[in-house]
Parts: structure tokens; C-alpha cells; sequence
């Protein structure tokens, strides 16, 4: 075994949740009597976290209250609503299958809120990743190493034998802050030219090449 713990990131990595996270993005704008984004936009928009997704969907300085009223609309619908049409990659469920059964130790780390990342883990994956991750107070979010560390920390994960593997360059940042080596994917949310205009060292196309990384 190359490596021993992989670490995921989920939005546009393990799952495929674009268009409901554009739909509440949507939904909060709407509700507000802001202009409505289109899906490529908000595949540009995500990757840091919900506020920053909300603050580039709003696309122009407004007072705190009108960005905290946006926000919390985006939440709650959000909370309600992430799984309507959310859906794994192609492979991705056969992907952790292999390498549970192989003896791998995985978790999760995603710059989504907390409890939305623990949700879908338990929908989706949680009989083979025991670690899931969100943005919550009190910890600094990608590309800080904070999360990566902390998921770490937990599996008792030697850092010589970790990957992370993701679909953005913040995913590359917060590899290179943990010191430890990225797998990108470019099936997700940006694609391979981005990818390595970013930086990415390695970047897999299929979850069957994924697994000859490992």
C-alpha cells in the first residue's frame, strides 16, 4: 500500500451536490429580491465555504444584515433540501468499498457546514468512513491544515502515509498546508486545464485511476 489514510473532500470529490446547492443558493437570492444565478456560476462560486458562496453569489457589497438574511435563507433551505438531487460520482461508492476492504482509513474534510457534510456522510458513505468533517466555529476551514489535522489526529494517521484527494485548488492549498500529498480529481467542480494552472501534481480522471494512485 502507497498509502494508508485517504482523506476526501465531498462536494464535487464523492458527490455530485452542484445543483442543489445552486438551487438554494437560488432560492435564498429569490427570496431577497436578488437575480437568480445560473449553475456554472455557482459551480465557480463553491469550494470556501457557505458565506463565501453566499458573498459571491450576492456579487457586490451589501449590509451585514441583508448578507446575514441571505445566508441564514441559504441554510435553512439547504438543510431541507441537499439531498433532492445530490448523487455519488460514477465509481465512487465501488472506490470505498475496495479500500475499505483493502484496510485503508478514510474521513472525510469539507469546507460545507458541518452538519450538512455529517448528513450526507450518514446518507451516503458512513459504513466505510467513520470521519466527517464540516466547517464549524471554533476551527479554521480549508485551505488552513486545521480540519486535515483534526481528521488526522482522530484515526491516529501517520502523515507519510496520508493523501488528500479533492477537485479544487483549495483542495491543493490545504494539502500542501498539512504537508501532505494531493490526488486531484477533475470530474468534479473544475476541470483539469484549472487544475493544473493551480498547481495540481497529480490528477485522475476516472475513480479506476484513482485507485492505481492509492
Amino acid at each position: 500500500m502507497k498509502y494508508e489514510t485517504v482523506i476526501f473532500d465531498l462536494d464535487g470529490t464523492l458527490l455530485n451536490t452542484l445543483e442543489d446547492l445552486a438551487n438554494s443558493t437560488n432560492y435564498a437570492l429569490e427570496m431577497n429580491g436578488y437575480p437568480k444565478r445560473t449553475l456554472e456560476e455557482v459551480r465557480n462560486f463553491v469550494g470556501n465555504g457557505y458565506k463565501k458562496l453566499i458573498q459571491r453569489a450576492l456579487s457586490h457589497d451589501v449590509e451585514e444584515s441583508v448578507y446575514e438574511k441571505v445566508l441564514h435563507d441559504f441554510k435553512k433551505y439547504y438543510e431541507a433540501h441537499c439531498n433532492d438531487h445530490t448523487a455519488a460520482y460514477k465509481g465512487v461508492p465501488e472506490l470505498l468499498k475496495e479500500l475499505s476492504q483493502s484496510g485503508y482509513q478514510m474521513a472525510i474534510v469539507s469546507n460545507k457546514g458541518d452538519a450538512g457534510v455529517k448528513t450526507l456522510n450518514q446518507l451516503y458513505f458512513s459504513e466505510y468512513i467513520p470521519v466527517a468533517i464540516g466547517e464549524t466555529s471554533g476551527i479554521r476551514k480549508k485551505p488552513a491544515p486545521d480540519t486535515v489535522l483534526e481528521a488526522m489526529r482522530i484515526l491516529k494517521a501517520n502523515p507519510d502515509t496520508t493523501v488528500y484527494v479533492g477537485d479544487s485548488q483549495v483542495d491543493i492549498e490545504t494539502a500542501r498546508n498539512a504537508k501532505i500529498p494531493c490526488i486531484s480529481v477533475d470530474w468534479g467542480f473544475r476541470d483539469r486545464e484549472f487544475l493544473q494552472e493551480n498547481g495540481a501534481d497529480i490528477i485522475v480522471s476516472t475513480t479506476e485511476e484513482l485507485l492505481k494512485e492509492l
